[in-house]
């Protein structure tokens, strides 16, 4: 190896570097992928060089960035096919694990997902994570760029607060083939907590939840607040998130809010001394279910 890099004149440190550059470079474009996909569905007449524009990308110019839409024709189809392949670059791929799964109870699958959300002339991307038994949101984040560390990570370390670390062991982290999903960083986390990685392989329906809650989040609650810059869409995603959670109704939970279906799930648990959550999150619902009882929500 050493007498490779001096034959080609580069140190080490620099091979390192430019492999950190070129995994990241492989990172975004997997995430800009389905990003893409979604740009397409709400614009079907936009072209990619406006697409470029608003998603500023971090590692592709213009140019190549035209050219990786041209070459995946904007259609579902061939991306799929696109997201199925493992490049050379030592790319993880995972296999779906919650085709067959039966739910029994919490912390038991987490689905998740990165969506866009179009503020002015700028793009700003959204993750969530939802506990697909009740589906609450249990981590979200805000960022102005794709970079793990502003997206899924964040949103990994706040469902570690909502629901205890020793309660993740086992459990199962779901998401598309988006780059955040794979990168070192973020399959670390997940090993050190014990979580099985789980991915698409065919579609984007074996991720419908996400999807949905991605569209329900936006369409029924953000553009109608109404957010202006960044800080006030982090704080009106926060006060989405907590109106998700705590007042909207599910027929998939018997027309339960995910907290009240989950206090209840709690409450059912208790006989057989077995925790779900750590005491001070179960406190924090019951806090947060007496808040919602008769109140008037106002769309500010």
């Amino acid at each position: 190896m050493k007498e490779i890099l001096e034959a080609v004149g580069t140190s080490k440190q620099a091979f390192f570097q430019m492999m950190k550059r070129s995994h990241y470079r492989e990172e975004e474009r997997q995430q800009l992928l389905p990003l893409i996909n979604e740009i397409r569905k709400d614009h079907p007449a936009m072209g990619a060089r406006d697409m470029y524009i608003k998603l500023k990308p971090a590692t592709l110019g213009r140019d190549r960035f035209e050219r990786l839409c041209f070459d995946h024709g904007y259609r579902v189809k061939r991306l799929r096919n696109f997201r199925k392949t493992t490049n050379s670059q030592g790319v993880t791929r995972f296999p779906n694990r919650i085709r067959d799964v039966k739910l029994t109870g919490v912390n038991q699958v987490f689905v998740s997902d990165i969506t866009y959300y179009e503020m002015g002339s700028r793009f700003y991307y959204l993750t969530f994570i939802m506990d697909l038994y009740n589906r609450e949101i249990v981590g979200s984040s805000v960022s102005s760029n794709l970079r793990t560390e502003c997206t899924t990570l964040p949103a990994l370390h706040q469902l570690i607060q909502q629901r205890g670390k020793a309660n993740l062991k086992g459990s199962i982290i779901h998401s598309d083939g988006g780059g955040q999903y794979y990168c070192k960083e973020f399959k670390d986390l997940t090993k050190k907590l014990g979580m099985i990685n789980s991915m698409t392989e065919e579609n984007v329906y074996e991720n419908s939840h996400a999807e949905r809650l991605n569209g329900i989040i936006k369409n029924s609650y953000l553009y109608l607040y109404g957010p202006s810059n960044m800080s006030s869409l982090v704080r009106m995603l926060e006060k989405a998130i907590r109106m998700y959670n705590t007042e909207k109704p599910h027929k998939a939970l018997g027309k339960k809010t995910p907290q009240s279906f989950l206090l209840n799930t709690v409450g059912n648990e208790n006989n057989s001394q077995k925790s779900y959550f750590p005491l001070s999150t179960v406190n924090h619902l019951h806090h947060l279910n007496s808040r919602s009882i008769n109140k008037k929500v106002n769309v500010i």
